[in-house]
């Protein structure tokens, strides 16, 4: 017998699972916890001033380490996302696949 919890994720998902699979609002969504991610490495190159005991050091490559943290941002975000979504799908196909299960036991 299926929860009330499950049963509302069950709608949830038929209702919602084509609008949360789109790129874009897996961005919106995620991006807060990819910057999470991500802020501890800036901070950490550009206001703990390590990188300026290095022989070679230009504005140039401190540009590209703030490029580099907001491409490990963004992956981080779609990567996460995706395995939520990913998650997800496999908590309601197994919901599903036991909700037919009892459908079928009880004729």
């Amino acid at each position: 017998m299926l929860t009330k919890e499950e049963k509302s994720f069950i709608e949830y998902w038929e209702n919602n699972k084509e609008k949360e699979k789109k790129i874009w609002r897996r961005f919106l969504y995620g991006s807060p916890w990819g910057l999470i991610f991500a802020l501890p490495i800036l901070v950490a190159v550009i206001f703990h001033d390590w990188y300026k005991n290095m022989v070679a050091i230009s504005p140039s490559l401190i540009t590209l380490i703030i490029i580099a943290v907001i491409g490990i941002a963004v992956f981080y975000t779609l990567f996460s996302m995706q395995f939520k979504w990913d998650r997800n799908e496999q908590i309601y196909k197994e919901l599903k696949f036991r909700q037919k299960k009892e459908q079928a036991t009880d004729f």
